[in-house]
């Protein structure tokens, strides 16, 4: 199941830290004999720019049928959030919420699980012959992940769906009344396609290969404070440097050097900013040859210098 933080780095396009989220909302629960939601809403950062996404994910456990799951996740920005609740709030009871003083922009994250049990009320398997049908009773034989339209119908779906107002039994009777329209609109972006989703890189139809890319993140994560290089990391997760460069790419959307970058600049500032430790004392740990080349990459990264973070 997804976690808030990583739907988010995917709408910023950039690693998001746990200390720069405000949660101002978190509801999680599970309806009965249907869907499992969780809603996270965290204050907006000003300074961020994030772009409104959703993605359908299958997951299909080969001979564990019980940890098979879809999932429908978004990220949804330029809510606001009124800080008490709206029904007690004076201005937004009164439908002035445009005064509200106690309301603020707020990130949405929204996740959805279908268990294979609930969705088998949906099939028909005396009809269904193409891939949403195949999704639907998990007979499509490679987990993936597709991005998914969010048109006017499905923002208007969610926004409902974060200002209800609804408790108890009528709660779950509304929340599993939107899933399934939620579920239609998602499923439709698949109508038409192809039954076999195929990558780019043939390799990584195979489920071994897939892990090893997904390995070779978590090495990646791992040695934050040692630098490895493509040849080591290849031998490490057992393939070859091209399928490495080439596989992670096309599952990560960015290169590996990128992506450890990325991670080793925003490891550097959570020690400069939030650890108070010195540009000398961080260049070294992440294993720079000098401060310079520390410097030049963390502006590259941040677009300002070490030493001028700490200033902040």
């Amino acid at each position: 199941m997804t976690q808030p933080a990583e739907i988010l780095a995917m709408a910023r396009k950039e690693p998001v830290m746990f200390n720069e989220l405000e949660l101002l909302q978190q509801k999680e629960q599970q309806i009965p004999g249907s869907v499992k939601y969780t809603i996270y809403r965290y204050r907006k950062v000003p300074q961020w720019s994030i772009e409104d996404i959703g993605m359908l994910v299958y997951n299909r456990e080969s001979g564990k049928s019980k940890e098979n799951f879809l999932e429908l996740r978004f990220c949804i920005s330029g809510n606001m959030y009124c800080q008490e609740k709206e029904s007690e709030c004076r201005q937004c009871k009164f439908n002035q919420a445009d005064k509200c003083e106690n309301k603020v922009a707020s990130v949405d994250v929204l996740s959805f699980v279908f268990t294979p049990t609930h969705l088998s009320q949906f099939s028909n398997a005396a009809n269904g012959k193409s891939l949403p049908d195949d999704v639907i009773r998990f007979r499509h034989t490679q987990s993936f992940s597709k991005a998914i339209t969010l048109c006017s119908r499905t923002r208007t779906l969610l926004d409902t769906l974060l200002r209800h107002d609804y408790s108890g039994s009528m709660e779950n009777i509304f929340i599993n009344a939107q899933m399934q329209m939620l579920l239609l609109y998602s499923l439709e972006c698949m109508v038409g396609e192809k039954e076999e989703l195929v990558f780019t890189c043939k390799f990584l139809a195979n489920e071994t290969d897939r892990e090893k890319i997904a390995r070779a993140r978590e090495v990646l994560l791992q040695h934050i404070c040692e630098p490895i290089t493509i040849r080591e990391l290849s031998r490490k997760v057992a393939i070859n440097e091209c399928y490495l460069k080439k596989g992670f790419k096309e599952l990560y959307g960015t290169t590996v050097f990128d992506f450890y970058q990325v991670q080793r600049m925003e490891h550097a500032r959570y020690l400069l900013y939030e650890k108070g430790l010195s540009v000398t004392e961080v260049s070294m740990m992440l294993g720079y040859s000098s401060i310079s080349h520390f410097s030049t990459a963390f502006k590259k990264h941040t677009g300002i210098k070490p030493c001028e973070l700490l200033l902040h």
